[in-house]
């Protein structure tokens, strides 16, 4: 018998101003589309600039499974005909209540105006396509989330940025492993605390690279939660990016550095096209700012992302180090993109609840997805309530 959790949000509402894109293109006047460039302070964090001069992500696809992207004028260049996977959008992927998915693509792959106008995603000259699975308002299911997943593989996605995450179902854990299968590199969020005790399926795959979060210090964010699946952090809290009706929105939450790392990976595979998914992902793993610990640890797995070394670093294959481990001269990094054995998610057809992994502020309002998480047969029953 399959088993439906009813999904529930995780939000947190935080006041702050409307603000819109185009009141300069009317008034010439000082606004949001003007400052949001300023307040994005993930840009300076990670040297996004100067990663821009060595790749801007282009001839890569991102695909977003989520809440639709509106064709925001920050936008709407990088936007792909997509699908709704679910009623009521344009049958296109195109349109978003909510503002989630909108602020997702943004992170990615927002390609701004001229002189710092509007905001700036990690890999502007990327696509991407646009999945409406998630409802903006109402409950979902994990089937919803495989549908899109297979939408992404059949449609040319080098990558799929998943800002969610829960529990599972059979089609769920079929759609990761094609894709996987596929030479696609896959990045969930690892949760978002107190909701979130345990990290989402599917960051929780191996092969599937698993966000968590720090603050402006760039230390381990308190909402970020944290486990032994986590691969890597990045920027997690006061995050601005794109929203719908053309106006800004401001984030705290692992969908947001799930959005950053995506977009990371657009880079590397832009810059390095022959590279496999894995080594992608190897390479971001290896070259990140270790943090914490010594070595992976559990809030920042192996450490922060960094662009300018993902994209210039002498980076030996995975399993390199491992087989020359002990070996007389050898070097390099110690840390391999996917350490853990094979295995994640459930593989049964208990179908649970997805949320997003964000706290979203935005002029349209403050929203996530429902949370997934993986479970074994021994571990409690799902929560039955908002």
């Amino acid at each position: 018998m399959t088993t439906l959790t009813i999904w529930f949000t995780l939000a947190i509402l935080l006041p702050i101003s409307t603000f819109t894109a185009n009141s300069t293109r009317e008034g010439g006047t000082s606004n949001e589309a003007d400052l949001i460039r300023s307040r994005q302070w993930h840009l300076e964090y990670l040297e996004v600039p100067k990663a821009h001069k060595l790749s801007r992500g282009a001839a890569i696809t991102v695909a977003i499974p989520d809440t639709g992207v509106d064709r925001h004028p920050d936008l709407r260049n990088n936007l792909l005909p997509g699908i709704d996977i679910l009623p009521g959008g344009d049958g296109r992927g195109q349109s978003d209540q909510n503002s989630h998915g909108t602020g997702m693509a943004g992170l990615v792959a927002a390609h701004g105006e001229s002189g710092r106008l509007g905001a700036l995603g990690i890999s502007p000259e990327a696509k991407i396509l646009p999945i409406f699975c998630s409802p903006p308002h109402a409950d979902g299911s994990p089937d919803a989330l495989a549908q899109g997943i297979e939408f992404a593989v059949s449609n040319g996605a080098d990558i799929i940025s998943i800002s969610s995450g829960g529990g599972t179902s059979s089609r769920l854990n079929q759609a990761v492993a094609t894709a996987l299968a596929s030479d696609i590199v896959i990045v969930a969020g690892a949760g978002n605390r107190p909701l979130d005790q345990l990290i989402s399926y599917p960051a929780s795959e191996p092969a599937v690279l698993a966000v968590g979060g720090i603050d402006r210090n760039g230390n381990h964010a308190a909402i970020s939660t944290t486990g032994p699946e986590v691969d890597i952090a990045a920027p997690a809290v006061d995050i601005y990016s794109t929203s719908i009706n053309g106006k800004y929105r401001r984030g705290t939450g692992t969908s947001d550095a799930t959005a950053i790392v995506a977009g990371a990976a657009a880079l590397v595979r832009s810059k390095y096209p022959d590279l496999p998914a894995s080594e992608v992902v190897h390479r971001l793993t290896a070259t990140a700012v270790d943090k914490g610990p010594p070595g992976r640890d559990d809030e920042y797995g192996y450490g922060v992302v960094d662009l300018i070394a993902a994209l210039t670093a002498d980076v030996p294959p995975a399993g390199f180090e491992s087989a020359t481990a002990g070996a007389p001269g050898a070097t390099g990094p110690t840390t391999a993109a996917v350490a853990e054995p094979a295995g994640g998610g459930d593989g049964g057809a208990t179908a649970r609840g997805l949320a997003t992994l964000g706290v979203i502020v935005a002029a349209a309002g403050a929203w996530a997805l429902v949370a997934r998480r993986r479970r074994s047969s021994d571990d409690p029953p799902p929560r039955m309530s908002r």
